[in-house]
């Protein structure tokens, strides 16, 4: 096996991993999108993007540090194997332009902990609670919802990881300004 990582110039070429592969069926806010290969197959995608909550933005490190703020918030690989994911999130990070604050989830019910994440150094800040949102239109995320409060979805718990990419100074500042607390990573 012969990996490489590399910016998808043609963010098209991630769609069947997304919309074919990934559990969630639809395609999020792509800012940057990395391909895995092995040899000239692509096998993997990773990609950035505008995270769904504004106020996450601006709650996770201040109002100043909000256009530093993007999620990883698609992991995709055809054929998942050993350390694939790890390689693929680590090398995205190093192409990433910084500095960045990069949050991701692992939804607890696909029975995720965050593995990857744990495997490449980000940082666990708590799980969110299990709740209902308002239904979005063609299974579109709640933040396109239909405003008809009595159609609700419901919304599993999610852990939820953060990444400081940025030099050793910035990195420095930017876990001082960090609002979420730092926690032992779920098991």
């Amino acid at each position: 096996m012969q990996y490489k990582v590399q910016l998808l110039e043609n963010k098209k070429l991630a769609d069947p991993f997304i919309l074919d592969i990934h559990y969630a069926k639809r395609k999020p806010s792509i800012s940057y999108v990395y391909g895995l290969y092995d040899n000239n197959e692509l096998i993997g995608i990773c990609s950035f993007g505008s995270p769904a909550s504004p106020s996450l933005c601006k709650g996770i490190a201040g109002e100043h540090n909000k256009a530093k703020v993007i999620e990883l918030n698609r992991l995709v690989l055809k054929y998942n194997r050993k350390n694939e994911a790890s390689y693929l999130v680590g090398q995205s990070l190093k192409l990433l332009p910084k500095p960045k604050i990069i949050v991701s989830y692992a939804d607890t019910a696909q029975n995720h902990t965050g593995i990857v994440y744990q495997a490449t150094n980000f940082l666990f800040t708590g799980t969110s609670k299990p709740r209902t949102d308002m239904a979005g239109k063609d299974g579109k995320h709640s933040r396109h919802h239909l405003g008809d409060k009595t159609k609700r979805v419901y919304r599993s718990a999610k852990h939820r990881y953060v990444y400081i990419n940025a030099n050793k100074t910035d990195k420095k500042q930017l876990l001082k300004e960090l609002n979420y607390p730092i926690m032992e990573y779920p098991k």
